[in-house]
C-alpha cells in the first residue's frame, strides 16, 4: 500500500505553534507569525513519526508531498523528517508548472492524506479536490483538521 502524506500542517509545524490550539495555530499561519517560514525548525504534529513508522512495519510504503518548491527549503523539509526520524520516503514537491494534483496523479497512491487547508483557504486548496475523476476513485482521501494530527488514524493501514 502506497500513502502519500502532506507534510506541513499535516505532520509537522512551525516550531511556533508547540503548545497553541488548533485553532490559534491556524491564526498563526493566517497573520504570518514569524516561524511559519522558518522550515528547518519544524517540529512533528502530535505522535506523527509514531504513527507513520506503524505504517510502515505494517508494510505501507510511506511518500511526502511538501508545498516546497525552492531546492534549499526542500532540503530543509527533508532534514526535519530525518532529525525526528520519520520512517524513510521519498519526498515529493511540485516541479516546475506542476500542482498537487499533478503529483498525485503521477503517483496514484493508495492513500493520500491531507490537512483541510483551513489556513490558506479550504477544500479549494486540497489536493484531492483538483484529481481527475478516473484517477481519484483508485485513492483514498483521508483529509484531516489542519494542524489536528494523525494520532486518531488507526495503526493499521487495513483500517485507513
Amino acid at each position: 500500500m502506497r500513502i502519500l502524506i502532506f507534510t506541513e500542517g499535516t505532520i509537522i509545524m512551525h516550531k511556533n505553534a508547540v503548545g497553541h490550539t488548533r485553532n490559534e495555530i491556524v491564526k498563526q499561519v493566517e497573520n504570518k507569525e514569524e516561524s511559519v517560514h522558518d522550515y528547518k525548525s519544524y517540529v512533528p504534529v502530535g505522535n506523527a513519526v509514531k504513527k507513520l513508522q506503524n505504517w510502515k512495519n505494517d508494510g505501507a510504503e510511506i511518500l511526502y508531498l511538501t508545498s516546497r518548491r525552492k531546492p534549499e527549503e526542500i532540503q530543509q523539509i527533508q532534514n526535519v523528517l530525518k532529525k525526528f526520524k520519520f520512517p524513510d520516503g521519498q519526498l515529493l514537491f511540485r516541479q516546475k508548472n506542476e500542482e498537487y494534483k499533478d503529483v498525485a496523479e503521477r503517483i496514484i497512491p493508495d492513500v493520500l492524506i491531507e490537512d483541510d487547508c483551513e489556513s490558506i483557504g479550504g477544500i479549494d486548496e486540497m489536493t484531492i479536490t483538483h484529481v481527475k475523476p478516473e484517477i481519484k476513485k483508485k485513492i483514498t482521501s483521508i483529509p484531516i483538521k489542519e494542524f489536528g494530527g494523525i494520532d486518531h488514524l488507526p495503526d493499521k493501514i487495513s483500517a485507513l
